[in-house]
């Protein structure tokens, strides 16, 4: 096995080890509870729902990125991988992909009862779900960075929400604008989600260098 595809098992069994659960029951706790306290107007339900969906998704995969990179730091893990025959960038975009198989995937396929449970169309399902995909790339891809960043501090939680969640901004609006329709609004998460994967391990691997130095 090449030492990048070695880094990535490690990283999916460290994510798989943390677990989906979490984010996994925060998403669906809001797109279930929601609706019980707007009461049974439905228009209004349908309204709120699509961007509702975005937003949960959003502060989910925010719960995930606090230990990202901490434990390696704390571990001395992280100065391993700098010694591994790949590149930083290379191991810190499959840290990212590891974590959106974990949980970008689950909470994507989420979407499709919270469409339901919202009172969003059905026929919104195939958009919202691959919306969703794009959007937890894009998180995840951001989320590296504001991570690397913020590894060597203690409780970082709040400080990466800072520093996250404007560049989670450009995804929620585009993801909700079309309501589940493959419009331009999509082609745009489309372009949210690639900039944020090529440019997160750039600037996640830059961030990691400074915490070691």
């Amino acid at each position: 096995m090449s030492p990048l595809g070695a880094v990535f098992r490690r990283e999916l069994t460290l994510a798989w080890r943390a677990g989906p659960a979490a984010p996994l029951g925060f998403f669906l706790g809001v797109t279930v509870l929601v609706p019980l306290a707007m009461g049974p107007e439905r228009v209004l339900l349908a309204q709120a729902g699509a961007p509702l969906i975005w937003i949960a998704a959003a502060l989910a995969a925010l719960m995930t990125l606090e230990r990202l990179f901490q434990a390696d730091l704390e571990d001395g893990s992280l100065d391993q991988l700098f010694l591994a025959d790949a590149s930083l960038t290379a191991i810190a975009a499959a840290k990212g992909a590891a974590l959106w198989i974990v949980v970008g995937l689950p909470l994507a396929l989420a979407g499709a009862p919270a469409v339901v449970m919202l009172g969003a169309s059905p026929s919104a399902i195939p958009g919202i779900v691959a919306g969703l995909l794009l959007a937890n790339a894009a998180f995840i891809g951001a989320g590296l960075a504001a991570a690397a960043v913020t590894a060597g501090v203690k409780r970082a939680g709040v400080l990466i929400a800072l520093l996250a969640l404007p560049f989670f901004a450009p995804p929620v609006l585009f993801g909700a604008a079309d309501g589940g329709a493959f419009g331009p609004a999509f082609l745009m998460l489309a372009a949210c989600a690639a900039a944020a994967c090529a440019l997160g391990p750039l600037a996640a691997a830059a961030a990691l260098r400074a915490q070691v130095e």
